[in-house]
């Protein structure tokens, strides 16, 4: 007598419909188990495990409709003909398929009611297949090649339109092109339709998206983490010279984010710690109560120029974790409070930096870093432990790094995991914890250095505070064992600042948690380790800390901001190599003198200032003459940025011009002052600034003595669809921080690589662009930053006299010239009487001088161009491809992962 095995139970799959299996798939009397697939993937080990276990018929149905070295069909499965399997399109007609397919079926619009906006839609969605195909097989290689990871953690992800990036990444822009020409739509049209993703508002955010761009693009195994803002920071709308801000409702439809309805995280706040013993004596400690707020997870892939690889940014929404209504509560007619945990929830992701002048806008801030860094870390640590590898080797597979100090709650929380969760001893949890993560410094500005205060802390994040207490205190009695003779080191060096109330100081926490610490800029680098940090450098010496100088992504900067000037580049240099190595630039003196690719290169940065004055006709109703010097300072706005500087300088200007003769007035260079950028909505001083800007401009730009000499422009909601037209467009652009202040910057890079000239001060990467492009193509000016603090002093401590020429300037707002004079006292004062911390008045008397000298140099034409065609050859070093292989180099020790091509 034979005994049957036992009856195995089917349970049913969470992802996949029920089928029936048929054929033998097994003994006599033995059932199978339904295959379970799962939403979130497998460990490496597991995948040749799962593969076998799936039956031969389900496997053979799904791989005769699938391209590629993973999907080869099964022995004896029919294979299908092209036109039956799915594959990245390259004929305008195969284009015109995928669009007209997605706006018939997809949008139910038809050939009578398609607008530009379905066409966008249509255009994009087939865009969003084709890129599919390249994320899913990078996910599945990076899974099997199963090699460290790089995890970019940044509040701020600028990544500006999406879908001219995927199209030349993928080198399908022309094919679109004539397909959409074929159904009677332009490119610069549908591209126009599409809103900018409102993920960051200045050059942190920018730079997070260029390295994303090159991680992908030099084929790096990484991910970016964010937040999901459902209004971005804000719209930018100039009503009567004065900033106002609307929300930017930039998610209508966004068809370049997958929503993970399955990767939830739950995201706990408030609550109290239990300390308890277990039964073998262990201690114990664990976070209860609170509230919880589901993470849920939002992809978008990155695609990478002339490479199969497309990486992932997970982006992170918030909803409440009792779900999105009581129906108990409106059934009692508390009709508003059956949403409240919905909206409470939902206000996490809404807002990028919500205004902190209000003490409910600072915890709600906090909440918004921890919950992103929460379910950050919970996603990468669940990655690892599909791994099945031990601990201690989680440094050898993850590398974390830090845009600013925005992510440094990862640090606590990543201890919390180990010891509360994992049960990893205290010691072993900091050594892996302190091996992972990377911190990049942006800022030397102490005010600029995050704080929390305790008590807040300890209200919403209260097992965290204990985490970092315990932390500072191992850490301090490091510091008193080496240093024992030097007490006063202690307080200046501990993460909490003994204040009223007491501070947590998040740098000194990101530093200490992290095995590097990076500036962004050579003159930054070495400031931060003379100033801020100068003490960490004596306690962990110089080796933890380096320098990456920024970089910018040539594919979005040049290629396609400026597609011009990149073919006229290409037609020199023998293709576009120089995209992926912008070294290949420094060919192009040898055509330095050529005369027909001079003329060419004047036209095409002619042809862009038109593009931008009609730009500034279609949008702010001013007429500009594109032939005058387009004078351009865009960016965050910021006191120490000094777009005051500027704006009093165009003001000088004026004045200047009001006194000219006619035959003088002649004699001078035309210019267009042209402003944009966004001050925090809090930041009055930095609205102040916009609306003195505007109130200028609304004087000069009407004054029939002036005429074409002088116009002076704000561009409104200034973003990165903007800045590529901005960018081509300029003769010179200002970088004109106070020296030291400014980190690196990035703009001065965008405008060189674009053939236009620098205004600047000593500071940030203006010194290296200074060293790579030669001193004689710059126009730099001001004190350098080792006098800074000395001037500061003078002005408040010995006889302090207003520079005179600044002084007419000041006498022109106060006397009413461009409007209420009240509306500027304060940012004038702040000059006059509070000591000019950022050394307007110093700076100014040489300001004006390089200014005149500008005008000089752009009278002759052929100078002009010269330093125009010599800036962009010697621009090579500042690409983003560059930063992320020093980075991969020193900071992450991550190898990149090059794709098989089909057949391998």
């Amino acid at each position: 007598m034979t005994t049957s095995l036992p009856r195995r139970e089917r349970r049913p799959s969470s992802s996949a419909p029920l089928a029936d299996l048929k054929g033998p798939v097994g003994p006599a009397n033995f059932t199978r188990p339904k295959h379970k697939r799962t939403v979130t993937g497998f460990g490496p080990g597991e995948i040749s495990n799962v593969e076998a276990s799936i039956p031969e018929p389900q496997r053979a149905a799904w791989k005769k409709f699938l391209t590629g070295e993973h999907c080869r069909p099964a022995a004896g499965v029919p294979v299908l003909t092209a036109s039956q399997t799915p594959k990245p399109f390259s004929t305008p007609e195969d284009f015109e398929k995928e669009a007209v397919r997605h706006i018939e079926t997809t949008l139910a619009r038809s050939l009578y009611n398609c607008d530009e906006g379905a066409a966008y839609a249509g255009t994009a969605l087939a865009f969003r297949d084709r890129l599919v195909l390249d994320w899913n097989k990078t996910q599945q290689t990076q899974t099997f090649a199963d090699q460290k990871r790089v995890y970019y953690l940044s509040l701020e992800f600028l990544m500006g339109r999406a879908l001219d990036n995927a199209m030349l990444n993928v080198e399908q822009k022309d094919v679109a092109a004539k397909g959409l020409s074929d159904l009677g739509f332009r490119m610069e049209d549908i591209i126009s339709q599409e809103h900018d993703a409102a993920l960051g508002n200045g050059g942190l955010g920018r730079l997070a998206a260029c390295f994303l761009d090159s991680l992908a693009s030099l084929n790096y195994p990484a991910w970016g983490y964010g937040l999901r803002y459902r209004y971005g920071i804000f719209k930018q709308e100039i009503v009567d010279g004065y900033q106002v801000e609307v929300p930017d409702y930039w998610l209508d439809f966004n068809p370049w984010e997958f929503q993970r309805h399955d990767i939830n995280v739950d995201v706990q706040f408030y609550g109290s710690i239990n300390h308890w013993q277990d039964d073998e004596g262990k201690q114990h400690v664990s976070w209860e109560g609170g509230e919880i707020v589901k993470a849920v997870a939002f992809d978008v892939p990155i695609p990478g120029y002339k490479t199969p690889t497309c990486n992932n940014l997970r982006l992170w929404g918030s909803k409440a974790a009792s779900g999105e209504f009581d129906f108990q509560k409106f059934n009692s007619g508390e009709y508003e409070s059956s949403v409240a945990d919905q909206q409470r929830a939902e206000t996490i992701s809404a807002v990028l930096y919500p205004n902190d002048n209000l003490e409910r806008g600072k915890e709600l801030r906090l909440k918004q870093q921890y919950f992103w860094c929460a379910a950050s870390l919970y996603d990468i640590v669940r990655r690892f432990k599909k791994t099945k590898r031990a601990w201690k080797d989680f440094p050898n597979q993850v590398a974390i790094q830090l845009n600013d100090t925005h992510p440094t709650l990862a640090i606590p929380e990543l201890q919390r995991i180990l010891v509360d969760i994992e049960g990893l001893e205290w010691d072993d949890a900091w050594s892996i914890v302190s091996k992972t993560f990377g911190y990049t410094n942006h800022t030397v500005l102490p005010e600029a250095l995050e704080k929390w205060s305790v008590p807040l802390m300890q209200h919403l994040l209260p097992r965290h505070l204990q985490i970092i207490y315990e932390i500072n205190f191992q850490f301090l009695q490091f510091v008193e064992r080496n240093f024992p003779k030097e007490r006063d080191i202690l307080g200046r060096v501990s993460i909490i600042e003994e204040s009223q109330p007491k501070m947590v100081r998040m740098a000194y926490l990101a530093l200490i948690g992290s095995h590097k610490v990076n500036g962004v800029a050579e003159l930054h680098s070495d400031l931060i380790k003379t100033t801020i940090f100068k003490d960490f450098v004596k306690i962990f010496g110089p080796d933890k800390f380096t320098n990456v100088t920024n970089g910018i992504t040539p594919r979005r900067w040049l290629h396609q901001a400026n597609p011009r000037l990149s073919e006229l580049i290409a037609s020199k240099l023998g293709g576009f190599g120089f995209l992926k190595d912008l070294t290949l630039l420094s060919k192009l003196e040898e055509f330095v003198d050529d005369k027909e690719f001079r003329k060419e290169f004047r036209e095409i940065k002619y042809a862009n200032k038109v593009r931008l004055a009609k730009h500034i006709q279609e949008h702010n109703e001013v007429t500009v003459n594109p032939a005058a010097l387009f004078d351009i300072q865009v960016k965050r706005m910021h006191e120490y940025k000094r777009q005051q500087l500027n704006i009093f300088g165009v003001i000088h200007r004026y004045l200047e011009i009001k006194k000219m003769s006619a035959e003088d007035r002649k004699k001078l260079a035309p210019r267009v002052s042209i402003f944009g950028g966004k001050a925090a909505p809090g930041y009055w001083m930095a609205k102040t600034i916009i609306h003195l800007i505007n109130q200028v401009g609304k004087v000069v730009n009407n004054d029939k003595d002036v005429g074409d000499l002088l116009k002076v422009i704000f561009l409104e909601d200034y973003n990165v669809s903007k800045a590529e037209i901005i960018c081509p467009a300029s003769d010179i652009s200002e970088h004109i921080s106070t020296a030291g202040t400014e980190a690196s910057g990035t703009s001065n890079m965008k405008f060189v690589l674009n053939g236009g000239l620098i205004i600047g001060t000593c500071d940030g990467a203006n010194i290296e662009i200074t060293r790579e492009i030669g001193e004689q193509n710059i126009f730099l000016f001001g004190n350098l930053a080792e006098d800074v603090e000395d001037l500061r002093h003078a002005h408040l401590y010995e006889k302090y006299e207003l520079d005179p020429q600044l002084s007419a300037v000041f006498d022109s707002i106060s006397s009413g010239t461009f409007g209420d004079k009240e509306s500027f006292s304060a940012l004038l004062n702040g000059i006059i009487e509070h000591g000019d911390y950022y050394l307007v008045s110093d700076d100014f008397a040489s300001y004006v001088d390089t200014q005149t000298l500008i005008d000089e140099s752009f009278k002759n034409t052929e100078e002009w161009t010269t330093k125009m065609i010599t800036s962009v050859a010697r621009m090579g070093f500042f690409s983003s491809d560059r930063c992320i292989d020093e980075y991969a180099e020193a900071i992450w020790n991550v190898e990149p992962l090059v794709p098989k091509s089909d057949g391998e």
